[in-house]
């Protein structure tokens, strides 16, 4: 399995989200800059969390104007999984990847901690790791993760499956709890918790670890089925 991740100018979590894919399960990745037009010869694209362009207009919002997100676009267009985690996220609403938007969190105060989640659908390529409505722990860190759609749209994620994970606690106020979604496709999920913070005992728990088995676990189903 290879694994593209874009680097945008403010990303901070790129080298995380590489530790993560390389050192601890061996997934091959490369850092890409935003200047790539192809994506083809990778197997997944996960887009890491930051503060791409200083989050100047919206968290987002220029980076979806980049050349490597026209080739994401094409990409997930192909049924290929993208992920979007925290700022990732972020982009992959302003680019209409994905339903809603991040406003700024209910408090107005970036939170940084340990948040408890529900995996509300482990069904998806990027959850059957995980047990049907297991609790696990994540850490957050974001100033804008509230995460926003109309009531139509709450009803169709909810009727879809379309949301994976749930706060259990709601430390931004985002409608319905959601913390993960996906795509009515089930290919592309942004999420605001960060589950390459948590890929070792020495950092406080591996409950991370799960999004991305289960990503390597779909890759190698769909190599045996080539």
């Amino acid at each position: 399995m290879k694994v593209a991740i874009p680097v945008f100018p403010g990303s901070n979590c790129d080298e995380d989200l590489y530790h993560a894919l390389w050192d601890i399960l061996q997934i091959t990745a490369d850092l890409l800059p935003v200047t790539v037009t192809n994506l083809s010869q990778y197997d997944a694209v996960i887009l890491p969390g930051g503060f791409s362009y200083g989050d100047y207009l919206r968290s987002g919002a220029i980076a979806r104007f980049t050349p490597i997100m026209a080739a994401v676009k094409d990409f997930a267009s192909t049924g290929k999984p993208v992920v979007g985690i925290c700022n990732g996220f972020q982009i992959l609403t302003e680019a209409g990847l994905l339903p809603g938007a991040l406003r700024a969190n209910q408090s107005s105060r970036f939170i940084c901690q340990n948040s408890e989640l529900q995996v509300t659908n482990n069904q998806t390529i990027f959850s059957t790791a995980y047990q049907p409505q297991e609790h696990i722990k994540l850490p957050i860190a974001h100033g804008e993760g509230n995460y926003y759609c109309d009531l139509t749209t709450l009803a169709e994620l909810r009727a879809q499956k379309q949301i994976v994970f749930e706060y259990v606690d709601n430390p931004n106020g985002s409608v319905g709890n959601i913390a993960g979604i996906v795509n009515r496709r089930g290919n592309v999920l942004g999420m605001m918790p960060h589950p390459e913070r948590a890929v070792e005992v020495l950092l406080g728990g591996t409950d991370g670890l799960g999004v991305f088995t289960s990503l390597l676990a779909n890759n190698q189903r769909e190599d045996v089925h080539a």
